[in-house]
């Protein structure tokens, strides 16, 4: 394993896990060196078939494990910001699952602690941006054929939330990435946040304000919509109409098997994210894999993860407030300019 890059994966509950899976089966160029956890067993069960890499209960430890050359920060979001800052002080390069940070102002703290190390180092983890439909509607829209956009519709919907989510986790975690993949997709930025309550749906936990349509606004014009349910009981779907001046295209219709049986056919639903995104995990580990061993950083920077977050909070508070609340943002760094 001497040209493999040796990778400590910080988090090792169902995304870390699925990650130690990916990098030691199917991506080619790397292997887990370590595993950290906070939970001593599952560390060890992470790496209980993965040949020479460490168990830890320490983040740091594991970064300072014999042959790291790369962090994969898929611990929970409190945790981030102190994983990134030690990672950037050993000059390690990271892929971090969103949220990067939980709020703004640990955002800010990241980008700056990566300016001071001198170069990108963070990748943040909008596994969208890796998704083929994704990628061939903002090839579309790129492209220019269909006019400029004008709207953006999205729909979110999980079978069921797990113990202890709040309405507040709707916005910044499950639309955290209809955040991102707009700002892409569109090459806009978030200006403002309206969310509506509709009535609270019989299978939502007692307090959930579930379901939620969250409406921004963006400095290009155009408006995002997005329907977020994450107790819907029957499946994950995840959605996304544009509409333009001269046409429209939608993308999360098909993404299922057809299964025919006796004089019926219906199309199986995804249960999870991590069915359903499969294939763009796998194509987003790869590429960074192969940007960290030419010695570059592509994908989601840290100022997108800023992004993400000041417009999340904006969403948090029209939600609290029920009122539209206008995105606060610094300006971009100049450090970030071409990410």
């Amino acid at each position: 394993m001497s040209d493999s890059l040796g990778i400590a994966v910080l988090g090792a509950g169902r995304m870390g896990g699925d990650h130690v899976r990916r990098i030691d089966r199917l991506v080619g160029g790397a292997h887990v060196a370590a595993v950290a956890d906070t939970d001593p067993a599952r560390a060890s069960a992470a790496v209980a078939a993965v040949r020479g890499a460490g168990a830890f209960t320490d983040p740091v430890a594991a970064m300072d494990a014999p042959g790291v050359g790369a962090v994969l920060v898929a611990s929970p979001g409190p945790d981030h910001e102190a994983a990134l800052l030690a990672a950037f002080e050993r000059g390690l390069p990271v892929l971090c699952e969103k949220p990067m940070t939980p709020d703004a102002e640990g955002a800010l703290r990241v980008m700056a602690a990566e300016e001071r190390a001198g170069r990108r180092l963070l990748q943040v983890g909008f596994m969208r941006r890796y998704d083929r439909e994704y990628l061939r509607l903002k090839e579309l829209l790129d492209g220019g054929g269909l006019g400029r956009a004008l709207l953006l519709h999205c729909v979110h919907r999980n079978v069921s939330s797990p113990p202890g989510f709040t309405s507040a986790m709707m916005i910044n975690s499950s639309v955290s990435h209809e955040i991102d993949a707009a700002r892409w997709l569109l090459g806009q930025e978030i200006t403002a946040v309206t969310v509506v309550r509709p009535g609270v749906s019989s299978g939502a936990p007692e307090g959930l304000q579930d379901p939620q349509l969250v409406v921004f606004e963006t400095d290009g014009g155009a408006v995002v919509d997005v329907e977020v349910f994450v107790n819907c009981g029957f499946g994950y779907q995840v959605r996304c109409e544009a509409v333009c001046e001269r046409g429209s295209a939608r993308i999360g219709e098909d993404h299922a098997v057809l299964v025919t049986s006796g004089t019926t056919a219906a199309r199986e639903v995804p249960r999870d994210y991590l069915t359903r995104f499969e294939d763009a995990y796998d194509r987003e580990v790869r590429a960074w894999v192969d940007a960290t061993r030419a010695g570059t950083v592509t994908g989601p920077s840290a100022w997108d993860g800023y992004a993400m977050a000041v417009a999340a909070e904006a969403g948090v508070r029209a939600l609290d407030e029920g009122r539209r609340v206008a995105v606060p943002r610094a300006e971009r760094p100049r450090f970030y300019d071409g990410a």
